[in-house]
């Protein structure tokens, strides 16, 4: 006996034009980004992965690992990273408080300088951003955390 359920609706899950052309403009956002971020890591001797790193640690001391997790790659990648920062005296690592078997890696007080300086030199944030509003900088920063969110 055949079935008299109906098939399920055939539902177009194409994104209509305006959502297209706004990932569109993130995409170029996200690629003028890292390129400014690229750009100012080399003009702090840095990869673009030290750079990252240092930023991270410049807020807080944080273990191997979760660095590992945070900047999506190896441990073992994230070993030859504070090395290399160690070495330039920007990155230290020290006992965890909570745990002392576990050794963390904490930016020294000239790599949260060379951090900081590497915030303030992204002409991204400063430019392009220059050019709004208090209050469109303060729409753009809440639809992107509902996006996010």
């Amino acid at each position: 006996m055949a079935s008299t359920t109906p098939p399920p609706p055939v539902t177009n899950h194409r994104p209509d034009p305006l959502t297209l052309e706004v990932v569109e403009l993130i995409g170029e956002v996200v690629a003028r980004f890292h390129e400014d971020y690229e750009s100012a890591a080399a003009d702090h001797a840095l990869t673009g992965a030290q750079a990252r790193l240092l930023s991270l640690l410049s807020l807080e001391p944080l273990p191997m690992r979760r660095l590992a997790r945070q900047l999506k790659c190896e441990p073992s990648n994230v070993t030859g990273i504070v090395d290399r920062l160690e070495a330039r005296g920007l990155v230290e690592r020290r006992p965890d408080p909570a745990d002392r078997r576990v050794k963390v890696a904490a930016a020294t007080a000239e790599g949260r300088r060379v951090a900081r300086s590497l915030r303030e030199s992204l002409r991204f944030a400063r430019e392009p951003l220059a050019g709004l509003s208090e209050a469109e900088r303060v729409a753009l920063r809440d639809a992107l955390r509902r996006m996010l969110g």
